[in-house]
């Protein structure tokens, strides 16, 4: 188990290039099981779940390059087989989305319950509904496995092919989306599917369809028109930048007082997480032309009240709404702000449960409900020793560090490498003070 020391109050300067865009390039990567010819991908972030992406697509069949110069190659011209590796499976949620490939090109495809952050209960019953629509018939089996740990198998077969259908989304799910367009660029004829997520990594997707030989009406649009076919070309694809990644160094800047330069931002994307940090108190200066967001060092950082002098509250939403990743962010930097705002996480019910390693440090947040925490600013932090419970609690607990008074130890990073490229490494290349550990005794 490795861990972070991390300095607080360090004086953080420079500039700091986002990654290309994590919930876009996972999708890809089951995606590009589809087509037997190459397809490259650019932009691609080197993170933990990406590798962990791109091993199930080996051990499936497909020929998978390294990440160099964030550049990835799959070639699937064989699939050798329908059984995602249970280890691998059980690592990553998105390890679900290679059930839709593998029904397009096999017939059929047998996963398990996906892994993932722990926030709370995460349907997967939209998928199955959607893969169920396109003809999929669906055995569920439980097991133990060879470590005595229970195991829940899902079978999906479609000896005869998927076809297309009109499909509503019982939620606008952003996974189980992107498993019905993935099933339906392959199904015979047209497949329509209503209430669907439209993310910008969604929509990356769907251009990622079309450049294999899909036909996809509506992008962007909560009503997607899908023309399948049964095989597909090579194709390229550059994945857009991170917008949380975006979000979570504006955050960084603004709770340390830094003045930051953020690179390669796709800045429409931008809009409502630019409100809502501008409701914090939050001022930036953005450069369409050079992709880049400035953040002063100087902020007033006062949360400003909503009309008749009522508490503001910042919530959640779909696209174009406010994203739920970046809440965590949000709680962090509004410890740093003085007034009082109420932060409402109304997608998963324990996202906030990170709030108790923000007490111990001397933060003053109320815990209303799973959903919902009162934030009271500004409140000086202390060190402190805790773990990161996911990958965006655990973005926020290093910023925290990093605005605290001493040294915290982080432990469980594995949470943050998930999602973040060497963070440590770009966070210290900017001033700061961080110290990766890697503790042979926890082994």
């Amino acid at each position: 188990m490795s861990y972070f020391t991390v300095e607080g109050k360090p004086k953080l300067s420079g500039s700091i290039r986002v990654m290309g865009n994590k919930n876009e390039a996972l999708p890809l990567v089951a995606a590009a099981l589809l087509s037997k010819e190459p397809v490259c991908f650019a932009n691609v972030p080197d993170i933990q779940d990406v590798r962990a992406m791109c091993l199930i697509a080996s051990e499936l069949g497909a020929t998978v390059s390294d990440i160099v110069n964030n550049e990835l190659t799959i070639q699937a011209t064989h699939i050798v087989s329908s059984v995602l590796p249970v280890g691998l499976a059980s690592e990553i949620r998105a390890s679900i989305l290679f059930a839709s490939a593998l029904l397009c090109r096999t017939g059929s495809a047998i996963i398990h319950q996906p892994g993932g952050d722990a926030i709370g209960r995460r349907r997967i019953d939209t998928h199955f509904h959607a893969l169920c629509a396109l003809g999929a018939e669906l055995t569920i089996s439980r097991s133990t496995s060879t470590q005595g740990t229970p195991v829940t198998s899902f079978s999906l077969a479609a000896p005869k092919g998927l076809v297309g259908t009109d499909i509503y989304l019982d939620e606008a799910s952003v996974t189980a989306t992107e498993n019905a367009l993935i099933a339906a660029a392959g199904a015979k004829g047209t497949t329509t599917i209503a209430n669907a997520a439209s993310e910008p990594h969604v929509q990356g997707l769907c251009h990622f369809l079309v450049s294999l030989g899909a036909s996809i009406k509506g992008i962007g649009s909560n009503l997607l028109s899908v023309k399948g076919r049964n095989s597909f070309v090579a194709a390229t694809h550059t994945i857009g930048s991170d917008y949380i990644e975006a979000g979570s160094f504006i955050g960084l800047a603004a709770a340390t007082g830094s003045a930051l330069t953020i690179t390669d931002i796709d800045i429409p994307v931008m809009r409502m997480i630019l409100f809502q940090f501008k409701r914090l108190g939050v001022e930036v200066e953005t450069n369409h032309e050079q992709k880049t967001i400035f953040v002063p060092a100087s902020q007033k950082l006062c949360i400003k009240k909503d009309f008749g002098n009522a508490m503001p509250r910042i919530d959640d939403a779909p696209w174009p709404g406010f994203p739920a990743d970046l809440i965590s962010i949000m709680v962090v930097v509004a410890t740093q702000c003085q007034g009082t705002c109420l932060i409402h996480e109304k997608m998963f019910e324990a996202r906030l449960f990170f709030v108790d390693k923000l007490l111990n440090m001397g933060a003053q947040i109320v815990l209303c409900d799973p959903h919902r925490v009162v934030v009271s600013g500004s409140t000086a932090l202390g060190a402190c020793t805790m773990a990161s419970p996911d990958i965006r609690a655990g973005m926020a607990l290093l910023i925290a560090a990093l605005a605290a008074d001493g040294t915290s130890i982080i432990q469980n990073i594995g949470q943050i490498d998930r999602g973040y490229h060497a963070i440590d490494s770009r966070l210290n290349a900017l001033g700061a003070h961080i110290v990766r550990v890697n503790d042979r005794r926890r082994r």
